[in-house]
């Protein structure tokens, strides 16, 4: 058997992180960010971090989307294993395995000090209970990421062997997202409003419309967090996020809303501007499943008929990457595809009238966040130059988008960004998603590829991200930035986004 303490299919290079944050309560909502302290008593650091996207509710066992997980994964639930800033699987509940010569049974050696927020000590029972709790209770789509797995055994209070049905690839990084979160076999009673874990914060508190509250777990197994407490304030209004950080209301600006905005924090006395890239793609999705987008003719249409260069210019300021498939570059199996579809109206035109399906009106049902809203008008324009008319309508996100467009499928276009990381196999790989895209030899090569050795993993991803892109199975818009900024007076901010959630585990603040 080989002793796996590390494990990585990412290249060395640096993918970039997408800003979350985590804060005070009720104190917080009125005031400045910063420290507080009772008189005579020791002062508490606290952290306020402005999002835009507000949860639905706290279970992400039940609820898709990245709210959550982006606020509690690594933060107060672990997992067996975690992603780093290079994208490398690292041990984090596990302090080492084995995998077995088949690649088919790995074996986890645990950390033995682990608790759960509530009291509870973390053992193999309770990863027995969550990897099988996955195809038992978990309701959303990615928990088909752990159908690969035979069975679950504890082999003592500290060992766990799990064996898969077949090699795969991809299981182990998938341990690192969400579905890998190890859970209390006494604390899923209401997940949606109570969430309890083993990490480094607890939850204290959810205003909501306003704010989470998280605070350091005094009995972490682990490294002690750099802040006493952190607060996750929502801003609906870009405008107001800005001000927010400019008045010192928070710390930290998770995610730029307003890239153009970025001239009003120039003072380096003051602020720091954190920019690099992440593996959220920005896609402009095609309803596969009803016409008019059936037909690749008028999918291909749309590629052809739109510029994505003037998109990103007009859009969000140039910042972000154009990419062409749903691959980022941080995976090994990027290919650069953005030649395939350049602009070309008059050939949009062309296809349209091959199909006949000139002057189409389209439902055009978007996240009303601020790069999709942005990006839509930019599209809008485009595609009315081919004849298209594209009827925009922001839906409430997430509550109104998850149902309408992910659940529904009651849509023809729609964006969003995808920030889960290595999502084409999710995306495209299941008919019922909402891009509704059916494809069997797409299929094939996905399961080919995790079954695989990890060279024909790469070659096999490849040819699939070819065919999904040839396909025009959605239009890729840009590679999602990471814009942060914050404070001079936060360390340690994550440049990196590898992974749905913001790990707060190295932040502090002066």
């Amino acid at each position: 058997m080989s002793r796996r303490p590390n494990v990585s299919f990412l290249p060395r290079r640096s993918v970039l992180g997408l800003g979350a944050g985590l804060g005070l309560g009720a104190a917080v909502a009125g005031c400045t960010a910063g420290s507080t302290s009772t008189p005579g008593g020791p002062t508490t650091r606290t952290l306020t971090v402005g999002f835009v996207a507000e949860p639905a509710n706290l279970d992400f066992t039940r609820t898709d989307g990245a709210a959550i997980p982006q606020a509690l994964l690594v933060n107060v639930y672990e997992g067996l294993v975690k992603l780093d800033q290079n994208g490398a699987i690292v041990p984090l509940l596990a302090k080492a395995w084995q995998i077995s010569d088949d690649r088919r049974t790995y074996t986890f050696e645990l950390v033995d000090n682990a608790m759960f927020a509530g009291g509870q000590p973390f053992t193999a029972d309770d990863v027995v209970f969550s990897i099988e709790r996955v195809s038992k209770d978990w309701t959303i789509s990615l928990k088909s990421k752990l159908d690969v797995v035979e069975r679950v055994t504890k082999t003592d209070d500290h060992t766990v062997e799990v064996t898969l049905k077949q090699p795969s690839n991809s299981w182990l990084y998938s341990m690192a997202t969400r579905v890998g979160a190890m859970f209390s076999r006494t604390g899923v009673d209401d997940l949606a409003n109570q969430p309890i874990g083993t990490g480094p914060f607890r939850f204290v508190e959810w205003k909501r419309g306003d704010s989470i509250t998280l605070e350091a777990n005094p009995d972490y197994w682990g490294p002690k967090p750099g802040v006493d407490r952190v607060v996750l304030r929502y801003f609906r209004d870009a405008t107001a996020l800005n001000n927010a950080l400019l008045s010192g209301g928070i710390d930290v600006i998770s995610a730029v809303v307003a890239p153009e905005s970025l001239g009003q924090f120039g003072d380096t006395a003051r602020f720091q501007v954190i920019e690099g890239t992440s593996t959220g793609e920005v896609v402009l999705s095609l309803n596969n499943g009803r016409p008019p987008f059936d037909d690749v003719r008028v999918r291909r249409a749309v590629r052809y008929a739109i510029n994505h260069q003037e998109l990103l210019d007009t859009a969000w300021a140039g910042r972000g990457q154009l990419i062409g498939s749903m691959v980022p570059p941080s995976d090994p199996w990027y290919e650069d595809h953005t030649g395939l579809y350049p602009y070309d109206p008059a050939k949009a035109k062309a296809l349209l009238a091959e199909a006949g399906a000139e002057k189409l009106t389209v439902d055009f049902r978007i996240a009303n966040l601020p790069y999709a809203t942005a990006a839509a008008q930019v599209v809008k324009s485009q595609v009315q130059q081919v004849g298209i008319t594209a009827n925009i309508e922001p839906l409430e996100f997430p509550a109104r988008w998850l149902d309408q467009v992910f659940t529904k499928a009651d849509y023809d276009l729609s964006i969003v960004n995808h920030v889960e990381p290595r999502d084409i196999t999710a995306v495209f790989g299941n008919p019922k998603y909402y891009p509704r895209y059916d494809n069997a030899e797409v299929r094939k090569l996905f399961a080919e590829a995790d079954a695989g050795t990890e060279e024909e993993q790469v070659a096999k991803m490849k040819q699939a991200a070819k065919i999904i892109a040839e396909d025009a199975a959605a239009d890729f818009l840009f590679l999602f930035p990471n814009l942060m900024v914050a404070t001079t007076a936060v360390q340690g901010l994550p440049q990196n986004v590898v992974s749905e959630s913001f790990d707060l585990t190295g932040l502090s603040k002066t």
